[in-house]
């Protein structure tokens, strides 16, 4: 099945990729902009009517397809009212996977729907629905699609780097199983290589991805059975790497090797993200989480043991199908425990196809609200002050881009905070700074002028 043009059109010359949701998402836009340019294209410049529009969506907020059908037709309503030739529309990413051919068949202006495992298709895809032909793939083959993608060659001093995709973990709530499919793990060589070609091409911190990244796992260049700690401590002797972060992990494959790789590793920034998503026992357990509130409590407590300083992050759902007021106040007293850098929390809502979506008992939706307005005041409160206690503390600063003041610069520190300052280096530069002012969101910082000897 696929859609078809009416009339064939003249190939594109200029492009927009739109990425929404996760890290891996982000990857994946990146990606496609380098196929789309390897074959002559050019990126619109902002503001500019591309000729190609790549929407690449996500399925994990509510009313993702709803999202995707609006999109199009604000694009298809934009070139309209400027007169403009309607440009080819392709739906790529996850909600691509899960809707497939119903999509064109619901909005005539799509020209192309890809998966997020076939999009090293796309200039193929792109050339089918210029001369008027199908152009849908959503096949799901073995990580096939990284062998054909072009060596990277120009990037920020922060990049993503796959290292791992899908998901066995099947929660009742996600349909990241079936829209990603199962957990398969990239080669060590293909990794390490895409590595060297992100350093050469500007990057300096590089953050591995996946949906379940503490699963990888493969073997050395000598055969060698390895996990995520093995292939962050070869990743660490690379010449010109000074950050390495990973996510998003799980907790069941929190191996006591990627914690103490916590200690051991100076370029392995001192954060995890490691979603719980409920303080219940029995929620998580209806959640099909596979790990309970203790169990969890207790990799936090070895990871701090080998990392004192490390930040944390995580997950949390509110208002999953049957979560009583008291299974709720487990969830705030867990976070209360924990006591948290950055978290995301979310109101649960149905995904078709999903285990959960079939559960009775519903949580009201005026329930919900409150319910996550107390979560995230705590976890709000949380993160102002794990900001506050860095104030006066000496670090490392990487610089990814400008502020909008003059001569004001926007950098990361080791604990992913945004620390704006300002300063003459230039974007890639590490400098040591002392922190001096904390906000909710951000930190202040003065560069630290080094003493002449």
């Amino acid at each position: 099945m696929g859609t078809a043009m009416s009339d064939p059109r003249s190939a594109p010359k200029t492009f927009a990729v739109k990425s929404f949701g996760c890290q891996m998402n982000v990857y994946d836009g990146e990606r496609m902009a380098e196929l789309l340019a390897a074959q002559g294209m050019s990126a619109a410049d902002d503001g500019e009517a591309a000729d190609l529009v790549v929407l690449n969506t996500c399925h994990i907020r509510e009313k993702a397809a709803e999202k995707v059908y609006s999109d199009i037709g604000r694009i298809v309503k934009s070139a309209h009212e400027a007169g403009r030739e309607k440009p080819l529309i392709a739906v790529a990413g996850c909600v691509a996977q899960a809707e497939g051919a119903e999509i064109p068949a619901r909005a005539k202006a799509v020209d192309i729907v890809v998966g997020p495992q076939a999009y090293h298709r796309l200039p193929e895809l792109v050339a089918d629905a210029a001369a008027g032909k199908s152009a849908l793939d959503t096949d799901m083959p073995a990580i096939a699609k990284f062998g054909a993608l072009p060596k990277r060659r120009k990037v920020g001093p922060t990049a993503f780097l796959t290292v791992q995709e899908g998901c066995d973990k099947f929660c009742t709530y996600c349909v990241v199983p079936y829209t990603r499919g199962a957990e398969i793990s990239r080669s060590w060589g293909e990794i390490v290589d895409e590595a060297k070609a992100l350093i050469d091409a500007g990057a300096r911190e590089i953050t591995l991805l996946g949906q379940n990244v503490n699963a990888w796992s493969g073997e050395d260049a000598a055969g060698r059975a390895q996990g995520l700690d093995g292939l962050i401590r070869v990743l660490d002797r690379l010449p010109g790497l000074d950050r390495i972060r990973y996510t998003t992990s799980h907790p069941n494959d929190m191996t006591q090797g990627l914690i103490d790789a916590h200690r051991d590793v100076e370029a392995l920034m001192p954060f995890l993200h490691l979603p719980v998503q409920a303080g219940s026992d029995r929620i998580l357990k209806a959640m099909n989480r596979s790990h309970t509130r203790d169990s969890y409590l207790r990799i936090i407590e070895r990871v701090r043991t080998a990392r004192p300083d490390i930040a944390l992050s995580g997950d949390f759902i509110v208002g999953f199908p049957g979560e009583t007021e008291a299974e709720f106040r487990e969830t705030l007293d867990l976070v209360d425990r924990i006591g948290h850098a950055q978290a995301f929390s979310f109101k649960y809502s149905p995904r078709p196809g999903t285990p959960a979506a079939t559960m009775g008992d519903p949580i009201a939706p005026e329930v919900m609200d409150e319910r996550l307005q107390r979560l995230q005041a705590l976890l709000n409160a949380q993160q102002h002050a794990f900001n506050r206690a860095t104030v006066g503390a000496r670090t490392r600063v990487l610089i990814e881009r400008r502020g909008k003041l003059p001569g004001q610069m926007l950098g990361k520190s080791p604990w992913l905070q945004s620390v704006h300052l300002q300063t003459d280096a230039p974007i890639g530069t590490m400098i040591e700074v002392d922190i001096t002012t904390a906000g909710p969101n951000s930190l202040g910082a003065v560069e630290r002028v080094p003493v002449a000897a």
